[in-house]
C-alpha cells in the first residue's frame, strides 16, 4: 500500500535493559536490494511473538522528512527469491525494534547488536509540522533526521565485519 511516510529520527543513549524488557518488541532482518536510481528497496523478515511476516518496501524521497512508501506483505518464497537481488554493497541488517508509547505517540526504538551505547528512535508524523512530545525516560543524544549516516541503508553499508552473526 502506497502512502506518505513522514518521520523524525533521533540518536539516543541505549535505554536500560529493564525498560526495554517491559516494551513490546520484534526481531527484524532487513536486506537492501538493488533498485532503480532515485528509489530504495528493501525486504524484511520480522518475527513478533512467534509469527513471521515478510515485506517488500520501496521508498522515494520527497523531502528531508517525507518519503513516498509502497509496502506490501510477501510470502517466504518471494522473500527468498528477492534475496538474489541483495545489494552487494550492504550487509544484512539485524535489529530488535521496541515500541514505546508516550503522550499519544508511538516511538520505535531500534537496537542493533553492534552498538552497545546507543540506539535509534523514530516517530512517524501525520504532517511535517506536528508537535512532538519526546519521552523523558529516553536520553536524546541528537536529532539525525537529515543525517544520511543514520539511515538504515547507510548503517547496513557500515556494519563492522566482526558484528555479523
Amino acid at each position: 500500500m502506497e502512502h506518505l511516510e513522514i518521520e523524525r529520527k533521533y540518536l539516543i543513549r541505549m535505554p536500560d535493559a529493564a525498560m526495554l524488557a517491559a516494551l513490546p518488541s520484534s526481531g527484524i532482518e532487513q536486506v537492501y536490494i538493488l533498485s532503480p536510481e532515485g528509489a530504495r528497496e528493501r525486504i524484511r523478515r520480522r518475527d513478533y511473538c512467534g509469527r513471521v511476516v515478510y515485506t517488500h518496501t520501496a521508498k522515494t524521497r520527497v523531502s528531508e522528512l517525507t518519503r513516498i512508501e509502497n509496502e506490501r506483505e510477501i510470502g517466504r518464497e518471494e522473500y527468498e527469491a528477492l534475496l538474489e537481488r541483495a545489494d552487494p554493497q550492504r550487509r544484512v541488517l539485524h535489529k530488535r525494534r521496541y515500541l514505546c508509547e508516550y503522550a499519544g505517540q508511538s516511538f520505535e526504538i531500534d537496537v542493533f547488536p553492534f552498538w552497545k551505547d546507543r540506539a535509534l528512535m523514530e516517530l512517524e508524523l501525520s504532517d511535517e509540522e506536528q508537535a512532538i512530545n519526546l519521552p523523558p525516560a529516553i536520553e536524546i543524544l541528537k536529532e539525525v533526521t537529515s543525517d544520511k549516516r543514520y539511515t538504515n541503508a547507510a548503517i547496513a553499508r557500515e556494519i563492522p565485519r566482526d558484528a555479523i552473526g
